[in-house]
């Protein structure tokens, strides 16, 4: 019996405004690095532009993969507001099934600020506090697991998750979030045990690893992650391109080279494309190339979802780069 779903996406929502600046500096520490932006305290900045969308991992992974062919919903909750009406309406709109997305009255839904300077972003983000319940789930295909507020500690979620899991078997996808990550995802044995693909990026590996020095090779990183439970692992590390593992192997995607006019959501757009990847029966190693080549069209636009491709233009994209190919390392 065919699954009902392909792919069902775990995680908050929110609306994006983007706004791009000139007028500031970048500061870093002597070797370059812990780098922060600044502008003028108590000045009226000049903006270059400013736009909205509806973002958020879950979402952006959800209308990734539904362009990409995928029959996708998603669990996410939204306040009664205009905000909460136009990410609920951007999701209907993408054709992504609205059969799990929570309505809280009084309740103020999910904003953040993507702050962009020298093609570099900075996310201010506001996280509501949901009180977090799996609802019903039918069968899918691919569940996906990400980003939620902090209150999820306070929750069931996770088990509920588990038990989802052990009734319905869906490859789990997991692609923890900032709060995720602050709580310690190695406290869940019991997801990572069950998770078919662990997404991170270099950094956020380090963390879930507590490893403070960055000169870790990222074979060690892929080895000491696999190690928690997950069946395959996959290190995004910017211009460095992505790195993964599926226990045998150890594979490096580099990047598809193109102008880059603005990162966020660069991250969800290779996971879409990784997911429909394995989605469409192809080995991790070519799915990784679906996941670069997504990534490297998204941040040709301002926006997480402007960029995305169709299945139709990923394999034509993919056909003219053969050369693009993950290696063994």
């Amino acid at each position: 019996m065919k699954n009902v779903f392909d792919l069902i996406t775990i995680g908050d929502s929110t609306i994006d405004t983007f706004i791009k600046i000139h007028d500031a500096t970048v500061e870093c520490d002597i070797n370059n690095k812990d780098c922060k932006i600044c502008i003028k305290y108590g000045e009226k900045i000049p903006v270059d532009s400013i736009s909205h969308s509806a973002a958020g991992n879950a979402l952006n992974v959800a209308v990734g993969s539904r362009k990409l062919g995928l029959n996708s919903a998603i669990y996410t909750n939204l306040g009664d507001d205009e905000h909460g009406y136009l990410i609920k309406k951007k999701l209907v709109q993408s054709k992504v099934s609205e059969n799990y997305i929570q309505i809280h009255p009084n309740k103020e839904s999910n904003l953040s600020v993507v702050l962009t300077f020298r093609q570099e972003r900075t996310i201010f983000v506001y996280h509501q506090p949901w009180d977090y319940s799996l609802p019903e789930l039918s069968e899918c295909s691919f569940l996906y697991l990400t980003s939620t507020a902090e209150s999820f500690t306070k929750s069931n979620l996770f088990n509920q998750v588990n038990r989802y899991i052990e009734k319905n078997k869906p490859k789990l996808i997991f692609n923890p979030g900032t709060y995720q990550l602050k709580a310690g995802i190695k406290k869940y044995p019991q997801i990572l045990e069950k998770c078919h693909l662990l997404i991170v990026n270099r950094e956020e590996a380090r963390k879930v690893l507590e490893i403070e020095k960055d000169d870790v090779n990222q074979k060690d990183l892929l080895s000491k992650l696999l190690l928690l439970g997950p069946k395959n692992v996959v290190i995004t590390d910017g211009a460095e391109g992505s790195f993964a593992t599926d226990g045998k192997s150890f594979f490096r995607a580099g990047i598809f080279p193109t102008e880059l006019v603005e990162k966020t959501g660069a991250g969800d757009a290779y996971s879409s494309g990784v997911i429909a990847g394995l989605f469409y029966k192809l080995p991790l190693a070519e799915a990784m190339i679906w996941g670069t080549i997504n990534a490297s069209h998204a941040i040709q636009f301002v926006g997480t979802q402007n960029g995305l491709l169709t299945k139709t233009d990923l394999e034509r994209h993919r056909k003219a780069v053969p050369e693009l190919v993950a290696v063994e390392f």
